[in-house]
């Protein structure tokens, strides 16, 4: 539990409007329904979800099985456009170690990552395996964008 922030000019665009102005018309009860759709989206195991939007604040709650699925549900939230930090009110079934989370760079790709956080850059599938539903492909990653980097 507690606060992520993120780079709130990045990430997914699923506000909808084309302009600024449109954007932030969107209200706050729609955004956190948006966000919440995401997140059912990804077939996260979480029950109770819920989901509030304060400004460019996400609050998070409900039940996860397991603390991947608690992580993914903070970055899918996190990388959305327009929000800035993520506060994490969800309880783990079975908590474990929690990941690191890393920010992706201008210039990164998942093997130059594996290689800072594992010393070898073949490890990358472990990344690009522990981001997935919401990665879809190794090279598909974007600088502002945050990861979870598993333990090793």
């Amino acid at each position: 539990m507690g606060l992520f922030t993120f780079i709130k000019d990045a990430g997914a665009k699923i506000f909808g409007g084309k302009t600024s102005a449109e954007k932030e018309a969107a209200t706050e009860a729609s955004k956190a329904q948006q966000i919440a759709e995401l997140i059912h989206g990804l077939n996260l195991e979480i029950s109770e979800l819920s989901v509030s939007v304060e400004d460019d604040k996400a609050v998070l709650g409900g039940l996860a099985t397991n603390q991947a699925a608690r992580e993914k549900a903070i970055l899918a939230a996190g990388n959305v456009e327009g929000i800035a930090t993520v506060e994490d009110n969800i309880n783990v079934e079975a908590p474990e170690p929690e990941a690191q989370f890393y920010t992706v760079q201008s210039g990164d790709s998942l093997s130059k990552i594996a290689k800072e956080f594992y010393g070898d850059p073949m490890k990358y599938p472990s990344i690009f395996e522990a981001n997935k539903p919401m990665l879809t492909h190794p090279d598909k990653i974007y600088p502002g964008q945050v990861l979870r980097i598993p333990n090793a």
